[in-house]
């Protein structure tokens, strides 16, 4: 049992029957009243986004979550398949499960979070920065770098990365999967 005292980022909570995960938290205090506790949750299993406020001291339903390292295999109709690094068991998540689904390659590690009561997945997320291959963009222009401008680049996952003018084909960045941002290019 845990009290409202022990929230922080990233605590997986039960609440109505639902999981929700706290994105943000805080406390307000007023000079006549009890503390409260407001927390933005959003639905692990329902992508719903709410807030809900608790008296201080107030009992909580912490869920305990494992994350475990799998590997990426392929997509199919039963949706992306994985394997687990130590077990070797398969398992399949559909898309909404996924984190960041358009920057999966095959090989690419995941990481699965798994509700150690039911021993089912709730989640998986990439590694939040990630190498991929610009497979194509459009030549940039000597002379336009006065200021921060970028162009579209599709990288070997098919998705499109906004990408700086110096950027060419066939070199390796490096891409934020929480933003989808460009943060650098990557020497071989």
């Amino acid at each position: 049992m845990a009290t409202t005292s022990d929230i922080s980022r990233g605590m997986i909570l039960k609440l109505d029957g639902s999981l929700y995960t706290v994105i943000e938290f805080g406390e307000n205090k007023t000079a006549r009243a009890a503390a409260k506790v407001w927390a933005k949750l959003k639905g692990v299993d329902n992508k719903r986004s709410i807030e809900k406020t608790w008296n201080s001291g107030e009992n909580i339903y912490p869920v305990r979550v494992e994350k475990k390292a799998f590997q990426y295999l392929y997509k199919d109709e039963s949706g992306y398949n994985l394997m687990n690094n130590e077990t070797f068991e398969q398992i399949a998540l559909e898309e909404e499960m996924i984190d960041a689904p358009q920057f999966l390659k095959d090989g690419s590690e995941v990481f699965v979070f798994i509700n150690t009561e039911t021993e089912q997945p709730i989640g998986a997320e990439l590694p939040e920065k990630i190498v991929v291959q610009v497979t194509y963009c459009e030549p940039g222009l000597k002379g336009d770098t006065a200021t921060r401008a970028l162009k579209p680049a599709t990288v070997e996952t098919g998705a499109t990365v906004q990408v700086p003018l110096f950027v060419n084909d066939g070199e390796l960045i490096r891409v934020n999967t929480k933003t989808g941002e460009y943060v650098e290019r990557v020497k071989e």
